[in-house]
């Protein structure tokens, strides 16, 4: 694999990612409250704790996209 390959597979794996952060986030605004009650057949938890278990999953999704595929990416484009 030569790094123009690796550097377009980083890019595609970013804009995916983001793609997947974006849909989540806006599903999760428009629809919180019928996968609250989901959630909350299959386990007990006030909304405030669904609400932070998921800002914290979103946080770390959005870091890990940040880190994985976007500054190698840049570094990428750096260097070549």
């Amino acid at each position: 694999m030569n790094l123009e390959v690796l550097r377009a597979m980083l890019a595609w794996c970013t804009l995916i990612n983001l793609v997947i952060l974006l849909i989540w986030g806006v599903l999760l605004r428009w629809t919180h409250d019928w996968v609250y009650g989901i959630h909350s057949r299959w386990f007990r938890m006030p909304v405030e704790r669904f609400d932070s278990i998921h800002y914290g999953a979103i946080a770390a999704f959005k870091l890990g996209i940040l880190l994985f595929n976007l500054v190698p990416y840049i570094a990428l484009r750096m260097v070549s």
